[in-house]
């Protein structure tokens, strides 16, 4: 049976907080739960307050269970069942027992194309946000994975930048990989609604989008913000809290039945889609630049953070993980006696463990209150150990995003 178990601290002494995190860890292992193999995977996520001392982290870390393999990174924040604690010096331990065959810890210097007769169905993966060509990085991992599915973020940090796999690392990325006998699964949330229409680019140089359906790009931004620029105070206001949502020019994979239609009634954004910052105006040209290569054919939509389409999106996701991992309830018509049709399991007992990476610019008060991102979770999926921190980009799919969610559950058993 595998088991996981989760402690959390906030302490600005680095070692108060691992011993007190630790003893959460000791007290949660300590209760007997049926056969379980003993602890082989944990994950940590520290805040930035701590990380200058990351080495000495991973070196209490071994000493004290030196069996287990150990992955992670530093945030601004970082996030258990229910709570988040951000921007405050915290450290966040999860112990697991998933068979040692069934995953491989990778980094620079254990690379995957070194370890033999293991085939990667999926991947965490935490990468150094400094680290030139990430997005290349990712998809090219992302090929090389069974289901072509990685999730995972980028460092965020006032201090030192670093992640952790069996090692402190700086630059690159690193992470785990699973086997297909890891049952997962991972949903990724957008914090971000369109404010007008989509459309596709059909014109650009680099970074700078100079056409949209055939009309100049600045034109159609003025007019989906309903701006002018004969008032620039004004102007510059709302364009400074504009975001653009892009999306590749291969076809999305089309939405069905209810998810297309919350989706369509609430105009949010889908997986496909990825937001980046609108970093400045082209008047002579007529164009907008963006934090992004463009190339002709993507679509794009300007969009604006939303508390309530972030909320909304949240609560889809942790549905459509409710409904994968509780099978199709027996119609009592195919029951004889229906008082005696079994109850439809709880989602939260088919639940071993999570990891969630948010965003940073959605931590804090995004949600309208402390801790509401992951109150959302909790109440959705129950109080099971999970894990996770405020990333500076979050990686799911073959993708780096910008203010998203990425919610990752392991299923009992795997």
């Amino acid at each position: 049976m595998n088991r996981f178990a989760v402690g959390h601290a906030t302490h600005p002494d680095w070692r108060a907080a691992f011993a007190l995190a630790s003893a959460q860890l000791d007290a949660q292992l300590a209760q007997p739960v049926g056969e379980v193999q003993a602890a082989s995977l944990g994950f940590v996520y520290l805040t930035d307050h701590h990380a200058p001392h990351a080495d000495a982290l991973y070196g209490a870390l071994h000493d004290r269970w030196p069996a287990v393999a150990w992955v992670g990174a530093v945030g601004v924040g970082v996030c258990t069942s229910g709570v988040e604690s951000f921007d405050e010096p915290a450290i966040v331990l999860m112990l697991s027992s998933l068979p040692a065959g069934r995953f491989r810890v990778f980094s620079g210097a254990r690379p995957l194309r070194g370890i033999g007769g293991f085939e990667m169905a999926t991947a965490l993966v935490h990468a150094d946000s400094r680290t030139p060509d990430l997005p290349d990085l990712i998809e090219d991992l992302a090929t090389r994975s069974d289901s072509g599915y990685l999730f995972g973020g980028l460092t965020a940090s006032r201090t030192r930048h670093c992640h952790i796999a069996e090692g402190v690392f700086e630059m690159g990325l690193s992470g785990v990989a699973f086997s297909r006998d890891v049952a997962i699964v991972s949903r990724v949330t957008q914090g971000c609604q369109p404010v007008g229409t989509t459309r596709r680019i059909t014109a650009c140089e680099r970074n700078v989008v100079l056409e949209l359906d055939g009309r100049p790009a600045l034109e159609c931004l003025l007019d989906d913000l309903a701006l002018s620029l004969d008032e620039p105070r004004q102007a510059m206001s709302v364009l400074r809290a504009t975001l653009v949502g892009l999306a590749s020019p291969r076809a999305p994979i089309p939405l069905k039945g209810s998810e297309a239609v919350a989706r369509a009634r609430h105009r949010a954004f889908g997986d496909d889609v990825r937001v980046r910052h609108l970093v400045g105006l082209d008047p002579g040209r007529h164009g907008v630049a963006v934090a992004d290569r463009v190339e002709t054919g993507m679509t794009l939509a300007f969009c604006q953070r939303d508390v309530a389409a972030a909320r909304r999106d949240l609560t889809r996701i942790c549905a459509e993980i409710r409904d994968e991992l509780v099978p199709e309830a027996v119609s009592p018509a195919t029951v004889p006696d229906a008082a005696e049709a079994a109850p439809p399991p709880d989602p939260a007992s088919r639940v071993a463990g999570a990891i969630y990476v948010s965003c940073a610019g959605r931590g804090g008060p995004h949600f309208g209150a402390p801790s509401a991102e992951l109150q959302i979770v909790r109440r959705a999926l129950g109080d099971v150990p999970l894990a996770g921190f405020f990333a500076a980009g979050e990686i799911g799919h073959q993708h780096l995003y910008g203010y998203t969610g990425v919610l990752s559950v392991f299923m009992r058993g795997a």
